[in-house]
């Protein structure tokens, strides 16, 4: 019987978010190396209102800035922008409805961002979304698009978000590591590796600990 893991990490995170996106092999490498040991996990953060740019031109401002940070060897594209808009629902409500559909890893979400921060591409529209996860993932174009606009998945997104705000936190990425025991730790705007395995190891430590006493000496006498 495979043991249940005893540390579960959760990604906030919204898919068109530039952070999030340069996070993501972060975030792959680190599913890659606790794997078996750690139950993983993404919620959506929706990014609202003066979270976006106010224009093309100031988010190409912040995709070079942060592209020079990254070292990454590509530039990022401004074209998914539409000045003015709160939010960018429906490229997160297609990623959460592909997980009701059976895409439980994170092909669904990746495909999106693609779409958005690679491509340029108008996410906020239902045919480009759609169309974009659908043929990262097999699914139906028309169920998929479905599932999307059902309430239930735009409730869910929205308690998410919610959660998110709970923490007191506004930075995305933003991880939240927590053992068994009552150990937690919430990480929010970094997206290095190292933080990431040196918390994860002490919480798997600390819960192996437990693990131990309880394995030798039971529970705590009843009073």
């Amino acid at each position: 019987m495979t043991p249940i893991p005893s540390v579960k990490a959760t990604y906030y995170l919204d898919v068109i978010s530039s952070w999030c996106w340069w996070t993501e092999p972060t975030w792959a490498e680190f599913q890659r190396r606790f794997e078996g040991r750690v139950q993983f996990d993404w919620e959506i953060a929706l990014v609202q209102g003066d979270g976006f740019p106010a224009s093309r031109e100031q988010l190409e401002w912040l995709y070079r800035r942060s592209g020079i940070i990254t070292r990454s060897p590509y530039r990022l594209s401004a074209g998914w922008l539409e000045p003015g808009q709160y939010e960018y629902l429906v490229p997160n409500l297609v990623a959460e409805a592909a997980r009701d559909l059976g895409i439980t890893d994170d092909r669904a979400r990746l495909a999106v961002a693609a779409a958005a921060v690679r491509d340029g591409s108008e996410v906020s529209r239902w045919d480009v979304s759609v169309s974009a996860v659908a043929a990262a993932t097999g699914l139906d174009a028309e169920a998929l698009r479905a599932r999307a606009q059902l309430p239930e998945v735009e409730a869910r997104i929205r308690a998410s978000t919610a959660e998110f705000h709970s923490l007191k936190i506004s930075q995305r990425p933003a991880f939240v590591i927590e053992n068994g025991i009552g150990d937690r730790a919430i990480l929010s705007g970094l997206a290095g590796l190292e933080p990431l395995v040196s918390v994860t190891e002490a919480m798997l430590a600390d819960a192996a600990a437990y693990a131990s006493f309880a394995a030798q000496f039971g529970g705590p006498p009843e009073i």
